[in-house]
């Protein structure tokens, strides 16, 4: 499940065109009109709709709030993936969605605007930090599953 997802499904349902000027309104509008944790909650529902039940990987974290709402439906645990400025921006231009930033302009003002909603206190309460600026893709997902995999047999306990 991705944050970002939640908010272009709520975009649409809306009728608003998934850009990243768009999206990003959104986001704030519906954190001013429904909390700061606003966004933890579609994806919450999402997962209700879907029937989702048991351990889910959420994407897309942007602030301690969203934890926080999060962690009162089960465990939490926080993984931060972390890349330089100029590695995050190509990696959001390859995946060619619609709200991908255009410049470094537009994308150091998509940075501010995630700075502005708390990104960087989630990121100094990760559980792990994980570097994203030498990864392949491939690299990047093997080392993200290892870490889960870890978490998730600390969540079993040790074996019998």
């Amino acid at each position: 499940m991705t944050m970002g997802d939640a908010v272009r499904e709520e975009a649409s349902i809306q009728g608003l065109e998934p850009t990243d000027a768009n999206l990003g309104q959104l986001m704030l509008k519906l954190r001013h009109d429904l909390g700061q944790g606003a966004i933890a909650h579609l994806v919450l529902k999402k997962l209700e709709r879907d029937k989702s039940h048991g351990n889910t990987v959420i994407d897309g974290i942007r602030g301690i709030h969203e934890v926080e709402v999060l962690k009162r439906s089960g465990h939490v645990k926080l993984l931060a993936i972390h890349a330089s400025q100029d590695t995050r921006f190509r990696h959001l231009r390859e995946r060619g969605r619609s709200d991908a930033p255009v410049s470094s302009d537009d994308f150091t003002g998509r940075d501010k605007r995630e700075l502005s909603v708390g990104i960087s206190e989630a990121i100094a309460l990760a559980d792990e930090t994980l570097s994203n600026n030498e990864l392949t893709f491939e690299q990047l997902k093997q080392e993200a599953c290892r870490i889960v995999e870890e978490w998730l047999a600390e969540t079993r306990g040790p074996s019998s």
